[in-house]
């Protein structure tokens, strides 16, 4: 080849060389800008579409998404913000649909009932802003487990009417050892203006009264305000409710084993005396103030139960029908119907293991014996008070009856 063809070979190699660089730098330059801008304004523009398209309603989801240990009371609450909910579904895991309520002000929603322990739950909602533009949003959340929460079973119940002498008690089926934190989520209130102190029996059990009886005609109330409450490492209240019961009558009766009378007082004034029969010499009835906690019309007595055995380990006694039973320690005694002793007993010899028995017909179909007035004039809370018995005074959590600790040991029991 000539120098000459070889040099026109190189310029056109070169000149197709150049093209392929200049075409892919112009390509290169096309993706990055361009000389009148449209590339930069038509994101923008899209931008500004998607942000015209947007609610401005703001749906909020109460416990946040993936919550576990949730309150059964305050959760699932729906709220919104710049707009109005139109629709919130809430379901278990299974599916199961739960019942809720939307405001007024179609702003905020909540469950109707108390939601269930140990529970997933799945919550939907919808909302609309001013100009109509939808906004959607959805949690799932687990409720506290029975293993990581406590609950209180209190007495009395509520909306009942009780004797003077009936504490607010409250027992706890976790052991507490933040005492200080729940008893401050407890508050007993009186009509009366008495005032109140709670005394802690172990860690257990806390019960509540006034120095003395309640005042006959007041109203008590007790609140809860234990959800969310740390009773121990771990462990929180789920508890949120208000509690009122009324008080009746003052009654107090006088069981006097001595003379083996008992007197029912109404306002410190003597109503009715009744003959008894106490525990016998070798079987002695507690001392001390006593606060009846349950009423059976008809109820089954074994000593067994309650340590009275014969040789061959049986009951020293089993009455599958004592009538108008009436309990004042949760250890066995009560005060109750007697029929299977002789009328001449009563007034006149001790002879039980340890209750107190009043004259009656089996089966406490007679409204004519004794034991079935006192039976019909008794409320859960009044007091019976023994005395004269030989025995030692009942402890004051054997049954209700905190009364046998002066005002002075009994506020010392408070954890705050």
């Amino acid at each position: 080849m000539t120098d000459s063809k070889r040099r026109r070979g190189l310029v056109a190699a070169s000149a197709l060389l150049g093209g392929v660089l200049v075409l892919t730098a112009c390509s290169g330059g096309d993706d990055k800008s361009s000389s009148n801008g449209k590339g930069d304004s038509s994101q923008a523009a899209a931008d500004a579409a998607a942000a015209k398209k947007s609610s401005e309603a703001q749906i909020t989801i109460t416990p946040k998404d993936g919550s576990d240990n949730a309150s059964i009371n305050n959760s699932a609450t729906v709220t919104v913000g710049k707009g109005t909910l139109t629709g919130v579904t809430m379901t278990t895991e299974s599916g199961t649909a739960v019942a809720g309520q939307l405001s007024a002000d179609k702003t905020s929603w909540k469950p109707s009932a108390q939601l269930d322990r140990s529970t997933t739950y799945k919550v939907a909602a919808e909302a609309k802003d001013s100009q109509g533009r939808i906004a959607h949003e959805n949690a799932s959340f687990t409720t506290v487990s029975p293993a990581n929460s406590f609950i209180g079973t209190y007495t009395p119940d509520d909306g009942s009417t009780v004797g003077v002498g009936m504490p607010v008690s409250i027992n706890f089926d976790k052991a507490i050892t933040n005492k200080a934190a729940v008893q401050k989520g407890v508050t007993v209130s009186t009509s009366s203006g008495q005032e109140v102190a709670c005394h802690w029996f172990g860690a257990n059990r806390m019960d509540c009264r006034p120095e003395q009886y309640w005042k006959a005609g007041s109203t008590v109330t007790l609140k809860l305000a234990l959800d969310g409450v740390e009773g121990a490492p771990g462990v929180h209240g789920v508890q949120q409710k208000t509690v009122t019961f009324h008080i009746g009558r003052n009654q107090v009766s006088y069981v006097d084993a001595k003379t083996k009378q008992m007197k029912i007082t109404q306002d410190g004034k003597v109503v009715k005396t009744i003959p008894i029969s106490a525990g016998s010499p070798e079987h002695t009835t507690y001392e001390g103030q006593m606060v009846i906690s349950e009423k059976f019309t008809q109820t089954r007595m074994n000593g067994a139960t309650v340590g009275f055995k014969d040789s061959d380990g049986k009951g020293e006694y089993d009455i599958k029908d004592v009538p108008h039973a009436m309990r004042l320690t949760s250890s066995g005694t009560f005060i109750h119907g007697n029929y299977w002793g002789a009328p001449s007993v009563f007034g006149n010899v001790n002879t039980s293991h340890g209750c107190v028995g009043l004259q009656d017909a089996k089966g406490a179909g007679d409204a004519s014996t004794p034991a079935a007035w006192f039976y019909s004039h008794t409320l859960i809370g009044d007091v019976v008070v023994v005395q004269n018995t030989g025995d030692k005074t009942v402890q004051p959590d054997n049954g209700l009856n905190g009364w046998n600790m002066n005002w002075a040991q009994w506020k010392a029991g408070s954890a705050v």
